[in-house]
């Protein structure tokens, strides 16, 4: 059993807890949570990026999903936590799991910062049901955690005009006529990429994601960042106090929600803010439930924005298409791994002058790797590629210019009949959907068919979404648009001009290989006619798909036509930043079938 348990449950019963609930979260709802929040990790071992603990005095289990199953057997092995594989057959949610165990007149404790408001409501709402207490402002691993590592405090900095393309002084006006609009006195925003897109600044303390610790409260005559100042040039700082913002200490937020005056309408997410913030507001104060005004305006990228990103993927695709350059040449010829081809792309990427970093951690995942949809090659499974098979390669990277997300496969030898028809189904998918005209109010769910239907039309599918939202220099999943066939919100969003969104079907053989193509779209208007407004799709992404794969037999006529105008489009656009020997291989990998 590991010590980190052990001296949890001991301080659970110092607390007179019988239940304590470890998420994999910060208090900001990121999608990376930093060193400093790895409370889940510190206490089971496990280092997946998806996963809640769950502590009883004489049980405890770690609830994560199929991505990683193996990885969280073999590091929970002798730790004394039983792993509950999520969807699974006979395997219970963890709520419907802690309904069954926990007692009436039991406590139930969690870090009420790292908990969302309405999964906390939820709890607070089952253990009432019981008879049972919750105690959510108990932070019981940071009691245990001798050498917690401190909170990242990485410099801010700010992110020119040109760039951002509409100034802070701009943008906080924007929200607050939004805020007008709801009748709201105060706007309380915790998500760290609504906060770094509103102030146009970006910063370093969350893994692939430039932004920075902090929360905001906007008033209409107000704007208070609560943020470590010690990251702030004194330049930026006077900058901020010229647009009417002023830094407070990160820490003093919540001190301050509890001083809110009852007076106040207040505005925030619930579905962002953590239960800390929640219970911190007086209950007098009037609080107005709806989704972050910041968060539509950011997912529609103004026409600087468009620009700026279409120059982030023509230097992306520069790097990308010499990386398959590369990797069609070399495979066979030299010792590659996944590992060292990954390293190969970066230094391509890092050639251009705006590039800044990675937007995820790249996979690079070879032969039946393909088949895990978010592997990550590790020294352990960093497997030797030749010149057999598929690779897939999923990467993307931050430029100042804006976010790259892009997925290829490639066939590094022959294929077998069937792997072609896998991957020309995929690529199908691809395309018709890169070519949809809709109607505006239209969702992702009424769009998703297009990229299924080639692979429905065999017995197959792939189990994730199509398509998510990319953010400018941000997060690369952003929403709060999505292309799926289930919606993840009841109430959907619809896809607006200015939106940028990720195209990638795909096909998963476990043990065998994975298929995965992914390009960026941004949406645009088509026409006005008198059935309504149109709109359509621009693809972002410029790097070819791999002909070597591809069984033109299976193509309709219009697809054929629909691959050949990308491919001449990558060629006109990238060619001519090539040395003369790629250049010529692009033109016969851009040849028209």
């Amino acid at each position: 059993m590991r010590k980190q348990l052990q001296a949890l449950r001991a301080r659970m019963a110092e607390h007179k807890l019988q239940a304590y609930l470890i998420p994999t979260a910060d208090p900001h709802g990121s999608e990376y949570a930093g060193a400093h929040f790895a409370c889940r990790e510190y206490v089971s071992g496990f280092t997946g990026s998806a996963g809640t603990l769950l502590v009883f005095p004489n049980w405890a289990g770690l609830w994560t999903d199929g991505r990683y199953f193996l990885q969280a057997e073999e590091q929970l092995q002798d730790s004394g936590i039983r792993l509950m594989k999520s969807g699974e057959p006979g395997v219970p949610t963890l709520e419907a799991f802690l309904k069954k165990s926990l007692q009436a007149e039991q406590t139930l404790g969690f870090d009420g910062r790292c908990v969302d408001a309405r999964t906390g409501r939820r709890y607070h709402k089952l253990v009432k049901d019981l008879g049972a207490r919750l105690n959510g402002q108990l932070d019981l691993v940071g009691e245990i955690w001798p050498d917690r590592p401190p909170r990242s405090a990485q410099p801010v900095w700010a992110l020119a005009e040109e760039y951002a393309g509409v100034s802070r002084r701009d943008k906080l006006h924007q929200i607050r006529e939004d805020m007008l609009g709801q009748k709201a006195d105060l706007f309380l925003l915790t998500a760290l990429e609504d906060i770094a897109w509103l102030l146009n600044l970006r910063g370093g303390d969350i893994s692939s994601t430039p932004v920075f610790l902090a929360y905001l409260a906007l008033g209409q005559e107000s704007c208070t960042l609560f943020a470590q100042t010690a990251c702030f040039p004194l330049e930026l700082l006077d900058q901020l106090e010229a647009d009417g913002v002023y830094l407070r200490p990160y820490e003093a937020f919540y001190d301050y929600a509890n001083r809110i005056s009852p007076e106040q309408r207040v505005l925030l997410d619930s579905r962002r803010v953590n239960t800390k913030l929640l219970t911190s507001i007086p209950s007098a104060v009037q609080v107005v439930d709806r989704p972050n005004p910041t968060l539509a305006r950011k997912a529609e990228k103004n026409p600087v924005e468009q620009e700026n990103a279409r120059k982030a993927h023509l230097a992306d695709g520069i790097a990308l298409t010499r990386f398959m350059y590369w990797l069609k040449t070399q495979a066979g010829n030299l010792p590659l791994t996944e590992r060292s081809a990954a390293a190969r792309l970066e230094e391509l990427r890092q050639a251009d002058p705006l590039y800044l970093q990675p937007s995820f951690a790249p996979i690079l995942a070879y032969g039946p790797h393909g088949a895990i949809v978010h592997y990550e090659a590790t020294q352990e499974s960093d497997a030797a590629i030749t010149n057999e098979g598929f690779l897939l390669a999923d990467t993307g990277g931050h430029y100042l210019t804006g976010t790259t997300d892009c997925t290829r496969t490639y066939a590094l030898g022959s294929l077998t009949p069937a792997q072609k028809a896998h991957y020309t189904a995929v690529l199908r998918g691809n395309l018709n959907l890169a070519a949809a005209r809709f109607k505006s109010g239209c969702t992702g769910r009424n769009l998703d068919y297009l990229a299924r239907a080639p692979l429905w039309a065999m017995g197959l599918d792939y189990n994730h979404g199509t398509g998510h939202g990319v953010g400018q220099l941000l997060s690369v999943h952003e929403g709060p648009q999505t292309i799926r066939s289930r919606p993840l919100e009841a109430k959907e969003a619809p896809l607006v001009p200015g939106m940028i969104t990720s195209d990638e079907p795909g096909l998963y053989l476990d043990g065998q290989y994975g298929i995965r193509l992914e390009n960026l779209l941004l949406c645009v208007e088509a026409e006005v006619t008198d059935f309504g407004r149109f709109l359509a799709f621009e693809t972002l992404t410029l790097t070819p798909f791999d002909l070597d794969a591809v069984d033109p037999a299976l193509l309709t006529q219009e697809e054929r036509d629909r691959l050949n105008a990308y491919h001449a489009r990558v060629y006109t656009a990238i060619a001519p930043h090539l040395p003369p020997e790629e250049a010529q291989w692009l033109q016969t990998a851009t040849a028209p079938l």
